[in-house]
């Protein structure tokens, strides 16, 4: 099927950035959506930005439009997340998540996802 590996997480303090890396390996790369989301304890994953990986069509969640930056290497098999200015708020476990087609439901929730990565740690300190 499909596996995904996130790496990129860290600690950073305020206003710096992290690049996050996803590498998918398993079913073709070229027409699934890929998507990062964030989970913060006791709270449900948060849909960030999604990447439709055979139009190279890129979606984001309105809290992050602006910091943060979705792209993708098909070279690689690879999706990144940029994301620029961190907050405090930030802070939390970044997952990938891969939905293969059709793609019925919104991008942004967790229960379209079937594959999922271990996720990696992101910490904002102030």
């Amino acid at each position: 099927q499909v596996q995904l590996v996130e790496s990129g997480g860290g600690s950073v303090q305020t206003g710096g950035s992290l690049r996050l890396s996803c590498v998918s390996s398993g079913r073709g790369f070229g027409f699934n959506r890929l998507a990062w989301f964030r989970q913060v304890a006791g709270k449900e994953r948060e849909g960030l930005a999604a990447i439709y990986t055979g139009s190279v069509r890129i979606v984001y969640a309105d809290s992050v439009k602006g910091r943060f930056f979705a792209s993708q290497d098909n070279a690689k098999n690879a999706v990144y997340l940029q994301i620029n200015n961190l907050q405090p708020e930030d802070t939390g476990t970044y997952y990938c998540a891969a939905a293969l087609p059709p793609f019925r439901g919104a991008w942004s929730s967790a229960d379209e996802y079937a594959y999922w990565g271990q996720g990696t740690q992101v910490t904002v300190s102030s």
